[in-house]
């Protein structure tokens, strides 16, 4: 049976050395770990990550009893990292580069190519001790901006492999995201999972417009295309274990806490700030925020206390070092302003909290203020709504937090507005328990239902029923033994006819359809096969026959130009296919120029019997917006004229309907005898020469779609590869 390989920064176990020399091993219970332990009953799972311990402090047999016991005890196989590692790719490149950037920090962001570069290196290595555990069939799950790059290093050396990626954090705009150096490695490293995973839609939305803009992928319904395989982007809300946190009261040592923090209160409400330090959780904002309450409504002096609760996070790092700093001096300056000899409006605990000690302030609070400046999902939300098992208590919550887009039932701020911060405060207090029993129970019941668990499940039940497009086409897929049965049809044949595609075929698009012209490779390789007497080869583009006689003349092929509008038999003259009226141009190049001028970067191609809009180098929503546009109006334009539009890669094309590369196909068919026939094509117009090509003929479509042809193949370099052995026979 196949295994679930879960790979993450972190071990769900973490490894502590004491001072006395012995070893611990402290189960984690976060979230994922958590959420993996239902899936567990349905696959074997093993985890690959760091231990936690950097691998020059033990020595080889430390390393190995410590590696073991992780191995048998927990499933988990430890990466190897030095302590140089944990600077350079954790607090280095992770948290000082792709942390903040993903947040909407940029100015707290730093480019650093030497904490790239160990990036780049830790994500191989991570890569090296998953390969010593994976096996064909194993289903993997890689997780979070610490590791983006490896499901391309795993697709690299294991294409085959069923690759999923989910990211825990913020995926940012593609305008912020573009300002990463590295912003091309990360994308494609991303592009190397078969299903990506998001808190929300807004982030799957940035993923799927930075491919887009950045690496020219487009997507339709959450899809992206990319050498020859399907990447699905999609939205798989994180849940909480909701039943750990709604039962808690079932805990003595819980209930006994509770009615001893409740005295305490002495009948003042309580308000709850919870996080994790980081400046991305908003919390010197939130202490203003607070302050600005208690300006505006002075009838809740000494009626309240704000627990806030800081739990230390890479305390080693300068800005969390400043943010500390500052979180303490605005609490003492508050309490200082408003203390009385009986009440100080803060409670400032800078620790981390036992589960026991969670559950008493979750419990106890009347409000939980949840204001984060972004995140990407925030489960403190959802474990304080769960714990709220008398059904009472109000949420305030950040807009910018994934969170809000499940719990809208909650009191909804923007976090940098401090008026509407403070103001909801005082509609909280004031909210009757009748209307916070109605909008806890709604949430509540959501967060129920769509559990840690179900998240868990949910991805990896589409994970692994996601076929790549070539199980999609596997009856057509160019096989080895189909090559051989080519190969030996094409030895024993008299008289060839081999008909090639340029643009997709043989050579990439490029931005400008003029550069991408023939290299010396494809020169040879076309020379060759023209040079064997029995064969007749032909190239056939929408290209125009200026392109077409500059490259290819000296060769010996039949050369069509404008998708047949052109011929030139092997060592003839350019000849028009057909007598065609171009009266029309006039009008549609203006309208054409109408939409250049509206959308930079697009260009007119003329041809002699077609036009041609090119949108690649065009920004790519604008460009999809407007080729929308254009085609609505071409189409009511050419109604009464026999003219018809073709889309091609980022192209609208207009032409006479009476010239298609089928007709042209047909006349060559029929004006020889030919005892083998080969076609290869890319795109939509070359369907039209599988269709006239006879049943005998073989017939083959670059990339993995629905298509008239025999076989499909991944890419130009197995045509490539194709046509050299063609020639070798």
């Amino acid at each position: 049976m196949p295994k679930l390989i879960l790979i993450a920064n972190r071990l769900p176990v973490t490894v502590e050395r004491k001072k006395s020399g012995e070893t611990v091993f402290a189960q984690s219970v976060g979230g994922l770990a958590t959420g993996m332990s239902s899936v567990s009953k349905q696959y074997p799972c093993l985890w690959v990550g760091f231990s936690g311990i950097p691998s020059g402090m033990l020595d080889v047999r430390e390393t190995e009893e410590i590696n073991g016991a992780l191995v048998s005890r927990y499933g988990s196989y430890a990466v190897p990292l030095t302590e140089r590692d944990i600077v350079m790719y954790y607090n280095g490149f992770s948290n000082k580069t792709l942390w903040p950037l993903f947040h909407y920090f940029p100015l707290f962001t730093t480019f650093n190519e030497e904490t790239w570069r160990s990036y780049v290196e830790v994500n191989q290595r991570f890569y090296d001790t998953f390969a010593g555990v994976y096996e064909p069939g194993d289903i993997i799950w890689v997780h979070d901006y610490h590791l983006m790059l490896l499901p391309a290093i795993i697709r690299q050396h294991v294409p085959e492999a069923r690759i999923g990626f989910f990211l825990h954090i913020p995926f940012p705009s593609y305008e912020v995201f573009r300002l990463l150096p590295w912003r091309k490695e990360i994308l494609s490293g991303l592009l190397g999972s078969d299903l990506i995973g998001c808190h929300t839609y807004g982030y799957v939305r940035h993923i799927l417009n930075s491919v887009q803009r950045i690496m020219g992928i487009d997507h339709s319904m959450g899809r992206m295309n990319t050498e020859g395989r399907t990447v699905q982007c999609d939205t798989f809300p994180m849940g909480i274990d909701y039943q750990r946190y709604s039962q808690y009261l079932d805990n003595r040592r819980i209930a006994r806490e509770i009615d001893g923090y409740r005295g305490n209160l002495r009948g003042k409400k309580m308000i709850l700030s919870m996080d994790r330090l980081d400046f991305t959780k908003g919390i010197i904002d939130r202490l203003n925020a607070f302050e600005r309450f208690l300006e505006k409504y002075p009838e809740y002096l000494e009626r309240v206390q704000m627990v806030v609760v800081t739990v230390p996070s890479r305390t080693e790092v300068d800005t969390y070092i400043r943010l500390r700093k500052g979180i303490n001096e605005q609490i003492s300056r508050i309490n200082g302003k408003y203390n009385t000899l009986s009440w100080s409006p803060i409670q400032y605990l800078y620790r981390s909290l036992p589960f026991e000690m969670i559950m008493t302030l979750y419990h106890c609070a009347d409000i939980c203020l949840v204001t984060p400046l972004r995140d990407g999902m925030n489960l403190v939300a959802k474990e304080y709504v769960a714990s709220r098992v008398e059904g009472d208590g109000v949420l305030i919550l950040s807009e910018m937090a994934g969170v809000s887009e499940e719990l809208g039932e909650a009191l909804i701020v923007n976090p940098n507005n401090r008026e509407e911060v403070a103001d909801s405060v005082a509609a909280a207090l004031s909210m009757p328990e009748e209307e916070q029993r109605r909008r806890m129970s709604i949430m509540q019941r959501r967060l129920q239902r769509n559990d840690v668990f179900h998240w868990a499940a949910s991805f990896i039940e589409r994970l692994s029923g996601i076929r790549h497009k070539e199980d999609e086409y596997a009856d057509k897929v160019l096989s080895a033994g189909a090559v051989q049965g080519m190969l030996d049809s094409y030895r024993r044949s008299v008289s060839r006819l081999m008909i090639i595609d340029y643009d997709g075929t043989l050579v990439s698009f490029a931005e400008r359809p003029d550069l991408a012209v023939p290299d010396a490779e494809l020169m040879r390789l076309l020379s060759h096969l023209a040079g064997n007497e029995r064969n007749s080869v032909v190239i056939i583009s929408g290209r125009n026959f200026e392109f077409m006689e500059r490259f290819f003349s000296d060769l010996p092929l039949t050369l069509i130009a404008e998708h047949g509008a052109w011929i030139r038999l092997k060592g003839g003259m350019w000849e028009a296919a057909t007598s065609l009226d171009t009266q029309w141009k006039k009008g549609i190049r203006s309208i054409l120029q109408f939409y250049c001028d509206r959308t930079p970067g697009s260009f007119i191609e003329e041809k002699e019997f077609s036009l041609a809009w090119h949108y690649r180098r065009s920004d790519i929503e604008l460009a999809s917006l407007r080729s929308l546009e254009l085609k609505g109006n071409l189409l009511h334009m050419i109604a009464n004229h026999n003219l018809g539009i073709m889309e091609g890669n980022r192209v609208l094309e207009i032409k006479s309907l009476e010239v298609n590369k089928g007709k042209v196909a047909s006349l060559l068919i029929s004006a020889g005898i030919y005892d083998f026939i080969f076609a290869v094509g890319d795109d939509i117009t070359d369907e039209d020469v599988f269709a006239a090509i006879p049943e005998i003929g073989y017939t083959v479509k670059v990339g993995y779609s629905p298509s008239k042809a025999r076989y499909l193949v991944d890419g130009i370099r197995t045509v490539r590869s194709l046509l050299k052995q063609f020639g070798a026979v």
